[in-house]
């Protein structure tokens, strides 16, 4: 497959020279970081979130030109250390032979894997599709992505007249690539006239807000007319067993694009990390990756072959607790109070069985009513109780809930069958017959493209098409998820997901209910506060240095 489409940097000679040392390329869209010290890589990575350019554009314009055209003590040292990088090649110094034989040895021959989680490294994909980001995202412990978010920056541009969206090269055998790109055509139309016309709107209602509180309200309700074909810039911070595990899951993949994403993470994370990944190419991996690829249509081939019917059913939003422990509040208590003891968790548990209400309450307020934040952490207690809960939901709602990896997610795949939400401010806007229009000719072409290739149709789907997922959680998780993700600055449809799940708490544990800071309020605008909060901030800063 030729490389995604993306905005390839225009760098002159000189940007060449300062840029080189610090990435595996300069001219693709997949690319390593090396050299740069963990504060520098932390902080351009996390600019993934909110920036429209290439990573390496941004680097090049805030992190290095600045300092070094105003030759600062700290610019001069950063040339002197790009002046050396070039008299001394990457493939040279990342060559130590004692750390690289320690790890062919223990790693590759042996299987030690924990030692591949002591060492980490950055690799950046500047255009990847929401298909191929969620797979690479859908993993846990050892990886941290940060992607370019829907509800900051515009998705209108065009690269060489072309709107940002992937086009598999599968569509060329079915003779669907042009009906699918007339249909992507059409959405991305359609949100480029939805921003100019809501952005408008809202600035003639509202003429005394701030232009990035409107943007970010414009952008929170049109963003759900993008398809999941939607490129997008997401940077990975992981460790080496995590990068190895994530390259494996996708060389083998039903998804021409995702296979791309894993061979192209693998030629450039070979170049600073070969000996993490030097099991890739043994037949191990080999057979490994087949039987993480076929799992699939083993289980397909097997439910035709005991005649396990499957239909197709349809449903609204709806937010429902499948399972729960009915003593999850006396297993909590009793874990809390155990580690003080000197007897088994059985026999503690007993004697909390026993306790009134009220003096069950007293234990939990000894040590949660000073808990006045949400990043005061609940105590490791409430892990050891857990929900299983159903969730239907538009899909740009589900992104972000996908985000808390310390749970067991599971979502079905992406379709059209349980239809869409329409924002009530489309309405507001008149523009409902537009929107509809774009999201039906989406569903023409998810439905042919369906007929022939169930995994390849989820390109089609937009982020306002339901998803049906469930979330296997303990409360330790449920209080983090609920808190965060019920704040002002919150998308209001995972609000709404949230502030539903803690009413369903409230049903089943109404002791432990009383210490989940939820904020159930609603907010006309989403980030309000906390653009007021940041100003704030940099307001008394700005005033801390003056003086």
């Amino acid at each position: 497959m030729e490389e995604i489409l993306f905005e390839k940097p225009n760098f002159k000679e000189e940007e060449i020279y300062l840029l080189k040392p610090f990435f595996t390329n300069l001219d693709k869209s997949v690319y390593a970081i090396v050299f740069l010290p963990p504060e520098v890589a932390g902080a351009l990575c996390s600019r993934a979130s909110r920036a429209k350019e290439d990573l390496r554009v941004v680097f090049l314009k805030e992190f290095l030109k600045p300092f070094i055209e105003e030759k600062s003590e700290y610019g001069r040292s950063l040339k002197a250390l790009i002046d050396f990088f070039h008299q001394n090649p990457l493939e040279i110094i990342f060559s130590n032979p004692r750390a690289r034989d320690f790890y062919i040895k223990w790693l590759a021959e042996y299987g030690d894997d924990s030692i591949a989680q002591m060492s980490g490294t950055h690799l950046v994909y500047s255009s990847l599709s929401q298909i191929a980001i969620k797979h690479l995202e859908n993993m846990r412990i050892g990886i941290a992505p940060i992607e370019k978010s829907t509800r900051y920056v515009d998705f209108s541009s065009k690269i060489n007249g072309h709107y940002r969206y992937f086009t598999p090269p599968e569509l060329k055998d079915l003779n669907l690539e042009n009906d699918y790109q007339q249909a992507m055509d059409n959405l991305f139309l359609t949100y480029e006239e939805l921003y100019k016309f809501y952005f408008n709107y809202l600035k003639e209602k509202y003429p005394e807000e701030k232009e990035i509180v409107l943007k970010t309200k414009v952008f929170d309700s049109i963003r759900r007319i993008l398809p999941l074909s939607t490129l997008s810039q997401v940077s990975f911070f992981a460790n080496g067993q995590a990068f190895e595990y994530m390259i494996n899951r996708c060389l083998e993949n039903e998804l021409e694009e995702i296979r791309w994403a894993g061979k192209r993470a693998f030629e450039e994370l070979k170049k600073i990390i070969p000996a993490f990944l030097r099991r890739i190419e043994t037949d191990n991996s080999r057979d490994y990756r087949n039987y993480l690829s076929k799992r699939r249509e083993k289980i397909i081939k097997t439910l035709k072959e005991i005649n396990f019917p499957l239909e197709i059913e349809s449903e609204e939003n709806k937010v429902k607790i499948l399972e729960f422990d009915p003593e999850g509040e006396n297993k909590i208590i009793a874990s809390l109070i155990w580690p003080e003891t000197k007897e088994s968790f059985e026999k503690v548990l007993n004697k909390i069985r026993k306790l009134k209400t009220v003096e069950k309450e007293k234990i939990l307020d000894s040590i949660l009513k000073e808990r006045k934040f949400r990043w005061y952490k609940i105590p490791r207690a409430f892990e050891n109780v857990y929900l299983r809960i159903e969730i239907i939901t538009n899909i740009g709602a589900w992104r972000d809930l996908q985000r808390h990896r310390m749970q067991t997610l599971l979502n079905q795949r992406f379709n059209i069958f349980n239809g869409y939400d329409l924002p009530q401010e489309i309405k507001e806007i008149g523009l409902e017959e537009r929107y509809i229009s774009a999201i039906k000719k989406a569903e023409e072409i998810f439905l042919k493209i369906y007929e022939k290739n169930e995994i390849l149709a989820q390109y089609a789907v937009t982020f306002s098409h339901r998803i049906r997922f469930l979330q296997y959680q303990n409360l330790r998780e449920f209080f983090w998820e609920t808190e965060l993700r019920s704040t002002s600055q919150g998308h209001p449809d995972y609000r709404r997901i949230v502030q539903e799940k803690a009413k369903l708490l409230e049903k089943i544990y109404p002791l432990i209910f009383k210490y989940l800071l939820i904020d159930f309020s609603d907010y006309e605008f989403a980030r309000r506060e906390s653009i007021k909060k940041i100003e704030e901030k940099e307001k008394n800063l700005k005033d801390y240095f003056s003086k």
